[in-house]
């Protein structure tokens, strides 16, 4: 097979099915002009919804059968874990129907124009990139962060600080960095609302870290792949539009006066743990802990409205020492 699409739905049936319909086109090209190799697939991972997600979704399906699968993943173990459902599946199967690559979609994820057979050519090109992502902008156009590095002791305090003058000597460890203008294969990281694998990565370093229920996995992921030799590439002509969040109800929009997600404080000590090792994750807690500190008293004597979760440094805190 030339390419398996993993779609991921956590209670979004509408929004997976949008999301199915924008891709339909080009999948279906792709597979026609693929059909000596197996042709182009997509997998709807519903990960446990008990909604009538999975329902739904197995009804629609039955319209496109020939190219889409549903399945359930049976339990909600996160993004990872739903992903590697389908991953799995594509890996243990043989001849024509084992992928020659992996193109993971959010359910709030669109694509326009050819971007699955941009990211293609990329990688054909380019058999020393082993994941790339493309361009991300929200659905109103606004451009969205769609490359990375990773997280450090020093992005944690200029993430926590957020002081112009510490963001500017610190430039080179902010996380999130300015959208490259054309391809590069430079990036550390891309998100995993549009992203590309090669098969062979995934057989050399294993699947998404499912101790990660949600964010960091793809982090954990891209980074594995580099330590293996891999690059991981951003290509500007991929084009996806985004809804921030909606997959995981988690966005900028809807942070105030709810309280900081346990997984993602998980997900990040475990991450830090698992890449730096114990003493290098206590020294970024206590940079990320002062510098929050920081950020709230200077919001607090410019009366300002603290744009943060609530109680956000007290449940990182607690978080800290409840997961010494």
């Amino acid at each position: 097979m030339r390419v398996l699409v993993v779609l991921l739905n956590y209670k979004t049936a509408d929004m997976t099915i949008k999301a199915l319909d924008a891709l339909l086109p080009e999948l279906r090209k792709l597979d026609d002009a693929h059909r000596a190799q197996g042709g182009a697939k997509v997998c709807i991972v519903d990960n446990d919804s008990q909604d009538g997600s999975y329902e739904k979704l197995a009804a629609r399906g039955e319209r496109d059968k020939d190219v889409v699968t549903v399945v359930a993943s049976g339990h909600n173990g996160g993004y990872g874990f739903g992903n590697n459902v389908a991953l799995r599946r594509g890996l243990a199967a043989t001849g024509l129907e084992r992928p020659d690559f992996f193109f993971l979609l959010n359910s709030d994820a669109f694509v326009e124009g050819p971007t699955l057979e941009t990211l293609l050519a990329y990688m054909d090109e380019h058999p020393d990139v082993g994941m790339a992502g493309g361009d991300i902008h929200g659905t109103d156009g606004e451009p969205h962060t769609a490359a990375f590095t990773y997280p450090t002791l020093w992005s944690e305090i200029e993430g926590s600080v957020r002081l112009g003058v510490v963001t500017k000597l610190l430039r080179d460890r902010v996380v999130p960095r300015k959208t490259p203008a054309h391809d590069t294969d430079d990036v550390d990281w891309v998100p995993g609302a549009s992203l590309i694998i090669r098969r062979q990565v995934l057989e050399q370093i294993g699947l998404f870290d499912e101790t990660f229920f949600l964010y960091y996995e793809e982090t954990d992921l891209c980074r594995r792949a580099k330590l293996a030799g891999f690059k991981v590439a951003f290509v500007k002509a991929a084009s996806v539009a985004h809804i921030a969040g909606a997959s995981t109800g988690v966005n900028k929009a809807n942070t105030k006066k709810k309280r900081t997600p346990g997984f993602l404080l998980d997900s990040r000590r475990h991450y830090f743990l698992k890449h730096h090792g114990r003493a290098y994750l206590w020294a970024a807690n206590v940079a990320y802990a002062a510098g929050l500190a920081s950020y709230r008293v200077r919001y607090r004597v410019q009366g300002k409205n603290d744009p943060d979760y609530e109680r956000a440094l007290l449940d990182f805190v607690e978080h800290c020492v409840r997961h010494p």
